[in-house]
């Protein structure tokens, strides 16, 4: 268990709960209590999973959200998601070498017809994350009957993921407060409502055109009619598709966060990053407090599509960042070993010349967010009364989420018959949290004479009001009332911290004046989010401004660490006096160096490391589960083919466990390539069921509360699928 966290400056190491014992092929494994087959795999130092049935080559993880079919093991002889199915006392655990074989038990004697019961919902939520919890929240406080059902084994979806502080508002949003902390706020709040129940590991598998949707829920699929559906099922991470994609290592920046701050894993020492929005951006910051290096990121835009905060904060920390810059290739035999980048233009083209090598074991590709809306869009084809609400409706930050679960509830129970209010406010507030960052203003600090001066660095319009409600002395104001705009001093200061602890972008810092005048020195008050391991040994740090440059070096004087800080960790460090408007922050690692590929290349700025590499083949895999290449594509497309289902039919593309979920865009924008505008390409047929099911759980007869039974089987006949050691129950996936 050595690939586990052994201390975070954020969360707790659980030191209860007990392992578990499984086998992964020969080797005899530990797990927690209620962990994934993946994460505890992982945490083994295991990566490869199984091998492709197409050419063998080895196979891991991507989104380890459940979206993907990348992380299939067989598990005591059933074909599985290790991301989605909890680690069992005696596991036998093997990986899947080319397609996975059905044991000798998996019989169905004896079946007929479904068994699945049926029942009539008022509402059915579907997805228990920021968006649907405060959907069923706002329909509970009406006094409406509700089901809210996730595949997870607890609530909160994404914010389970997400330990940094919250932007917003504080009364709006819990603004300041760290999103774990929110999901569990929202979930004792659910749980306190009497007409709403909860159904967690409880997938929804299809909608279909008499109006029902299917759901798995305590090993048994179940027809639940809704009066009313909202869909609420989040985002899927997007895929970039270059050689080497397909290697173990290369996975999206969201399965990274479930591993290391949802299971407390350490998957990787030394990682890259390609992608510079938010999740990108935050995906860094949370491998540097997990202790793993972040040897660079990359953005193909000219500027970075995340807050700039998030960029600033990980550039102080001595994180490189290239615009205009991309990944090129990832190389190695089994897995990850090093990436290649170069610059681009204005086409997004690599510009010759300006490759970089990098010697990483981990690539995080986080190029954006697809909304999970099969449900959503199907339903309304069927003329069902179907709301969307959060990332399934459109893609935004997960406070804009709760506002639009908010207002989704409430128009819903407007619609049953209920006398309530959708306050106008609200949707004014949700598009305000749904803005795209604005442009950067100066940066421009002026010093005003004060004993004590916050320095308040931020410079882009982004929705974020916190450190004006927290100042005790009403100092830091915002003049024109926006949330979007920039906070302003103004008046006297108490040096007190309370902006310095609070502000989510870690954008604010305190200069003490009056330290030593003698010396000439002074003192900078940095906020801090990283343990005792992270602070440089002699006491001497170098010390950064707003974007990262050196500015100089600085001494650790001392720290405050006070229980009402919420694990924000205040650093005065002493700093010469011409340096103290300008110190924002300190490393915490060394920049990555190192030389360019070839000596015509020693004009070029960038850093590299490590050998130069074999390039692999140019003809990148776009379908995963078939390993269907760019190059099969391209010639179905010269052929004449528009229509996903003829690349089906004729490819294979499509086919695989995801159903097209990962390699539609890709090969949409193959499309575009060509020439073909994607809009007159034919979509493929969607037919549920829209995620994997054993046979066995149609068969299975356990008795559900409000349920009738469509078929005469009894419980004693068919088992459900979680009495792995019943006959009969472990049917193929269909």
């Amino acid at each position: 268990m050595s690939g586990r966290l052994s201390r975070h400056p954020i969360l707790p190491i659980p030191s209860g709960g007990g392992t578990v014992g499984f086998r992964f092929g020969r080797k005899e494994l530990l797990a927690r209590r209620g962990e994934v087959i993946s994460s505890a795999l992982y945490a083994a130092g295991i990566r490869i999973f199984g091998r492709h049935h197409r050419d063998g080559r080895p196979q891991g993880i991507f989104c380890v959200n459940g979206q993907c079919s990348q992380c299939l093991v067989v598990a005591d002889g059933r074909p599985v998601k290790a991301c989605m199915t909890p680690v069992e006392e005696g596991m036998q655990v093997e990986p899947v070498l080319g397609r996975p074989r059905l044991g000798a038990h998996d019989t169905l004697a004896g079946f007929s017809e479904a068994t699945s019961g049926e029942r009539a919902v008022r509402v059915l939520v579907v997805g228990g994350g920021p968006a649907g919890i405060s959907a069923a929240i706002e329909l509970g406080r009406a006094g409406i009957d509700v089901v809210l059902i996730d595949d997870k084994p607890v609530l909160g979806g994404k914010l389970s993921l997400q330990t940094h502080t919250f932007f917003g508002s504080i009364a709006d949003c819990w603004a300041g407060t760290r999103g774990v902390d929110i999901g569990t706020l929202l979930a004792k709040q659910v749980a306190a409502l009497p007409s709403v129940k909860v159904w967690l590991d409880t997938p929804a598998v299809g909608v279909f055109s008499d109006k029902v949707v299917g759901v798995v829920h305590k090993g048994r699929f179940l027809r639940l009619r809704p009066e009313v559906l909202l869909v609420a099922a989040g985002a899927r991470e997007k895929v970039l598709t270059f050689p080497g994609c397909d290697l173990p290592g290369v996975y999206g920046a969201g399965a990274f966060q479930t591993l290391v701050n949802r299971d407390l894993v350490r998957p990787t020492k030394r990682l890259f990053i390609v992608g510079g929005g938010n999740v990108g951006l935050i995906g860094a910051y949370h491998a540097m407090q997990a202790g793993i290096e972040v040897v660079g990121l990359v953005e193909a835009l000219p500027r970075c599509g995340g807050y700039r905060v998030h960029e600033d904060k990980i550039r102080r920390l001595g994180v490189p960042v290239w615009t205009s810059h991309t990944v090129l290739r990832a190389e190695g035999r089994e897995g990850v070993e090093r990436v290649v980048v170069a610059r681009c233009d204005e086409r997004f083209r690599p510009v010759e010349g300006t490759e970089r090598e990098f010697m990483v074991d981990t690539l995080l590709v986080a190029v954006g967010l697809s909304s999970v809306n099969e449900v959503l869009a199907k339903a309304r084809s069927y003329g069902m009364r179907a709301y969307g609400a959060g990332d399934a409706e459109e893609i935004a930050e997960a406070s804009a989420a709760i506002f639009s679960g908010r207002i989704a509830g409430r128009t819903i129970a407007r619609d049953l018959g209920r006398k309530i209010e959708v306050p106008e406010r609200w949707s004014r507030t949700a598009a305000v949290l749904r803005s795209k960052p604005g442009p950067d203003e100066p940066d421009e600090i002026l010093e005003v004479e004060r004993p004590v001066q916050p320095i308040i660095r931020c410079w882009q319009a982004i929705p974020c009001n916190p450190c004006t409600q927290v100042c005790p002395l009403g100092s830091i104001t915002i003049p024109d009332g926006s949330i979007t705009s920039r906070p302003r001093f103004e008046g006297e200061c108490l040096g007190c911290g309370r902006c310095v602890t609070i502000c989510p972008g870690l954008a604010i810092t305190l200069v003490e004046r009056d330290h030593d005048p003698k010396r000439r020195t002074a003192v900078v008050v940095l906020p801090l989010e990283f343990d005792d391991a992270a602070l440089p040994a002699s006491g001497r740090a170098v010390t950064t401004g707003s974007r990262g440059e050196p500015v100089g070096q600085g001494r650790i004087l001392g720290i405050r660490d006070r229980a009402d800080q919420d694990r924000r960790r205040l650093v005065r460090v002493e700093v010469p006096w011409a340096d103290r408007l300008q110190v924002a922050g300190f490393q915490v690692q060394n920049p990555a160096e190192g030389k360019p590929l070839s000596a015509s290349h020693q004009a070029c700025p960038e850093p590299v490391e490590g050998p130069p590499a074999t390039s692999p083949s140019s003809d990148p895999i776009l379908c995963l589960c078939e390993g269907v290449r760019r190059s099969e594509v391209v010639a179905a497309i010269r052929e004449g083919v528009r229509d996903f289902n003829q690349l089906k039919a004729s490819i294979r593309c499509a086919l695989g466990g995801c159903n097209g979920k990962r390699c539609t865009e890709p090969i949409l924008q193959v499309f575009r390539q060509e020439g073909v505008d994607p809009k007159t390409v034919v979509r493929g047929t969607y037919r549920p069921l829209d995620l994997e099911v054993p046979l066995g759980v149609f068969a299975a007869a356990v008795e559900v509360e409000g349920f009738r039974s469509r078929g005469g089987l009894s419980a004693g006949k068919f088992a459900p699928r979680t009495q792995r050691n019943a006959k009969g129950a472990k049917g193929r996936r269909s």
